[in-house]
């Protein structure tokens, strides 16, 4: 990793924690919950987000590459794109945009809520476990280009039809896109792992929510309405993994954001990560990582 000052650590205040932009909406034609474009070198979500900086973003980025190669972070990896290729970067994800490359090509923006649950379901958007960068044959190339290219010519078209007309004929435009995207990075996904079902999806929403307080998965049953042995089969289906450790890992990546890309003192990362005490955070990180969070925030800087 780069060396980083101060400044770069990310657009947060007194280096307490990373901030989190909003989707631009002043920026949406017509205001509604996406965008769609071309990429440039200016654009960025926020005044104080210079793209070449670490931060979180709240909504859905699609980028689909003309040129490349493009290196860019996501949760403490790199991933180098080509033309052709595409990177799916998901609510709340921690990214930073390469300082050197020149990026182009088509970026689709989306706003949480923009789509009903239904089609959330069906297109996988919070699908954590696939992977952030696809590569498209030809054929799949040549049909998301085709519905990027139709989905941009129906955004910029704000005359022939009223508002709410425009926004229905968006959002079923944005689908149609979408379940090709979904379809993609589902069958690049390692094992062909199945599409996951609402079980795992209101588990996994609870588990983003509320990671920070909660750890035990006999809770999250319990809140969600669901027997412990009915949550163990819907995320091992989803993800491989047993729910105990698909939070435990959720709350490792927390806790690495956190080291990484900002000077909170370690027990404040711990608090953060719900664990009040020091010593049980040390604990808990050294038996997931291999690493005190000592050595893991000295290692990177």
């Amino acid at each position: 990793m780069a060396d980083r000052t101060p400044h770069d650590e990310g657009a947060h205040a007194g280096g307490e924690g990373i901030e989190t932009f909003p989707f631009p909406a002043d920026r949406a034609v017509a205001g509604v919950g996406m965008q769609i474009g071309p990429m440039g070198a200016g654009r960025t979500w926020h005044a104080d987000a210079p793209l070449h900086r670490v931060h979180r973003i709240d909504f859905h980025i699609v980028m689909l590459f003309s040129d490349g190669p493009v290196r860019h972070m996501i949760d403490f990896a790199e991933y180098e794109a080509g033309a052709g290729d595409l990177l799916w970067i998901r609510p709340g994800q921690v990214h930073r945009f390469s300082r050197e490359a020149v990026y182009r090509g088509t970026v689709l923006t989306m706003q949480p809520g923009f789509l009903p649950r239904s089609t959330v379901e069906a297109t996988g958007l919070y699908r954590y476990d696939l992977p952030p960068l696809l590569h498209p044959d030809p054929e799949r190339l040549a049909a998301l280009r085709a519905a990027l290219d139709q989905l941009r010519r129906e955004y910029e078209d704000t005359t022939t039809l009223p508002l709410s007309l425009h926004t229905a004929v968006l959002r079923h435009t944005l689908t149609a896109a979408l379940l090709r995207l979904a379809h993609l990075a589902a069958s690049s996904a390692e094992g062909g792992r199945r599409q996951t079902d609402s079980t795992f999806t209101r588990f996994r929403d609870a588990v983003e929510h509320g990671f920070a307080t909660n750890h035990s998965v006999s809770a999250y049953a319990d809140a969600l309405g669901y027997s412990r042995r009915t949550l163990v089969r819907a995320v091992r289906a989803a993800t491989g993994e047993t729910p105990k450790g698909f939070i435990d890992k959720r709350v490792v990546l927390e806790a690495k954001r956190l080291l990484a890309h900002t000077d909170m003192p370690i027990g404040r990362v711990g608090a953060a990560v719900g664990f009040p005490d020091a010593a049980n955070f040390t604990k808990f990180f050294h038996l997931h990582t291999g690493q005190t969070p000592v050595a893991f925030r000295a290692e990177l800087r």
